[in-house]
């Protein structure tokens, strides 16, 4: 999944129909439903050295295990990154302010950032914008602008064109929010317009039928586009369709910024310190940003070494049926390098 955060999502939705077995089970089969982000390379990062100084910020729960974990990887394959670590997770309002003011200085200067699971508020439904007038009654407001929408709808055209999709489908509410998802369902059909001789094919869909079309016939989606709220839902349902939160990457593409995470923003607490967590989000993501940075022979060489094993079924992780360690998974991808 490609997360735009101006507000709105954009999900690379070619997922294989359900199987009656557990996916945890069909560890040989996994790899073949593994996405691979090609994001638009619209910001190289910023090279000191020979080197790409990347931000990294491992996130809340598991974070550090899977960050860990790229960060061996990519050490064995001779990534040409150094990383500028900040750890974010544990502090309190008062104290985060410094820690935060440096993590943003840093990724401001690099242009490319790595992060683990967290939370954000945007536009849409994630605006921030809640207030109580009366005790017992909350207004929460929902935001869309046309300019941001207009974004994310030609980002989508482009990452479909770069990587020879052939249908985009809005997902919306617009019979009901006539006026905020009305806007957004309009903007994306002028901008599909606008791209018609490419031979991209558009359509749109109300996101509870959605929800359900994706689970019955998920082969019929492409590409999707939709607001924050309803790509938070449904990427988790296309992620539970392949296999889980801890196979799904994820990507944040801005004008100056790119940051990369995994595609579900499952913090994974109910296992943190156990060296159980699946790395293959995190490590998809930053192979992700790999292509982003021109470094295709290094990205092709991780996907690669994780598809082995994956593939080989013999060394998984117990999300996916599996009865090894973090540690474990990690050194098998990296014997296969």
């Amino acid at each position: 999944m490609l997360c735009s955060r101006p507000a709105i999502q954009v999900m690379a939705a070619n997922l294989p129909r359900p199987s009656t077995r557990a996916m945890a089970t069909a560890g040989s089969k996994l790899a073949d439903k593994l996405p691979e982000l090609s994001p638009i390379k619209d910001n190289a990062g910023t090279v000191y050295g020979g080197k790409f100084t990347v931000t990294l910020i491992p996130g809340d729960g598991t974070g550090h295990e899977i960050a860990s974990s790229v960060r061996t990887i990519f050490k064995a394959a001779h990534v040409p990154i150094e990383w500028e670590q900040f750890d974010l997770s544990g502090y309190t309002e008062a104290q985060s302010g410094t820690v935060l003011k440096e993590a943003m200085d840093s990724i401001r200067r690099n242009r490319v950032a790595l992060k683990g699971a967290s939370t954000e508020n945007t536009e849409g439904e994630y605006s921030g914008l809640e207030h109580q007038p009366v005790p017992g009654v909350v207004e929460s407001l929902k935001v869309v602008t046309r300019a941001k929408t207009e974004r994310i709808a030609r980002f989508a055209f482009d990452y479909a064109l770069k990587n020879n999709r052939k249908k985009i489908t809005a997902i919306h509410k617009a019979n009901i929010m006539k006026l905020g998802d009305g806007l957004f369902l309009n903007v994306c059909r002028e901008v599909a317009k606008q791209y018609e001789s490419s031979g991209i094919k558009f359509g749109d869909m109300i996101v509870d039928n959605a929800s359900m079309q994706l689970v019955s016939k998920p082969e019929q989606f492409d590409v999707i586009v939709c607001g924050n709220l309803y790509g938070n839902i449904l990427s988790n349902v296309g992620a539970a369709l392949v296999g889980g939160p801890g196979l799904v990457p994820g990507a944040n593409i801005g004008r100056e910024i790119a940051v990369f995470e995994p595609g579900c923003r499952h913090v994974g607490k109910n296992i943190m310190g156990r060296n159980e967590a699946n790395p293959t989000a995190m490590l998809l993501s930053a192979v992700s940003m790999l292509r982003h940075l021109g470094l295709e022979d290094k990205a092709r060489q991780i996907t690669q070494a994780l598809n082995a094993v994956i593939q080989d079924g013999t060394v998984l992780t117990p999300d996916v049926g599996g009865r090894h360690t973090t540690t474990d998974f990690t050194l098998a991808i990296i014997a296969n390098l």
